[in-house]
This record gives C-alpha cells, structure tokens and sequence, in this order.
C-alpha cells in the first residue's frame, strides 16, 4: 500500500507542477488563459499577478508533496515526518479543489482534475501510514 500511496502522491505533485507552469510561466498565452476561461488577453493580462502567486502554491504544495514521498521511500521504518508531508499537502490539494467546487457546479471538471488523485493520495497514505 505504501507503494500505490507514494505513486498516487507524486501523480498529484506532478500535476501541481503542471498547473504552476500554466499559472505562473504561460499564463498570457491564450491557449492557457482560454483553459482556465479567462475572456481575452486583457483580462488574462490584468488577472497575470493573481495566476502567477497561485501557481506558486500549487509548487509548494508539489514540493512537500515529493519531500514527504523522499522522507518516506528512504526511511526503514514508519516515518510519521513524510507521512505528514504527503497528507498535508496533498490534503491541501483537496481542500483547494473542494473551494474551486464550492464556486459552482461548472467547477466541476477542473474540481475533479485538482482533487482527485489528491484524495486517492490522501485515503491510501492515511492506510499505508497505519498499516
């Protein structure tokens, strides 16, 4: 179970590190900004420093993400420190996909997308960590 918890929370991390490349380095390209339904290129244009801070925390949560996966893969015995990494942050990829939901049923794709393989990351960490 630690296996597929770890795999699951890197799937997570990585497409974190997808969407901090959308946010924070394409954001004005229109194929990104029409992905996140941004209107046109001046309020892609006006909306860029609101994209680029929240692409810095989808990194962040990345990077705690692979740090706990780290902590846990080279650790002998349980490590309640990378088991608290992955299930915080990627947690917290949940709760943010529950907030982007809370906004509207039309969320409901890009909700699925973020929260998804948070969660089966969160349920399979919380089995593998009390195993």
């Amino acid at each position: 179970m630690t296996v597929i918890a770890l795999v699951l929370a890197a799937a997570a991390g990585l497409l974190h590190v997808f969407i901090f490349t959308l946010e924070s380095l394409r954001w004005r390209e229109p194929s990104t900004w029409r992905t996140f339904g941004v209107a046109s290129q001046a309020d892609a244009d006006t909306t860029a420093p609101l994209a680029y801070n929240q692409g810095f925390y989808n990194l962040f949560l990345a990077v705690g993400t692979f740090v706990g996966i780290v902590v846990v893969a080279v650790s002998d015995t349980y490590d309640p420190i990378g088991w608290t990494l992955v299930v915080f942050a990627c947690g917290s990829m949940l709760a943010a996909a529950l907030v982007l939901l809370s906004t509207g049923l039309s969320n409901l794709r890009a909700a699925s997308i973020q929260g998804v393989p948070a969660l089966l990351a969160v349920a399979t960490a919380l089995v593998a960590a009390t195993a």
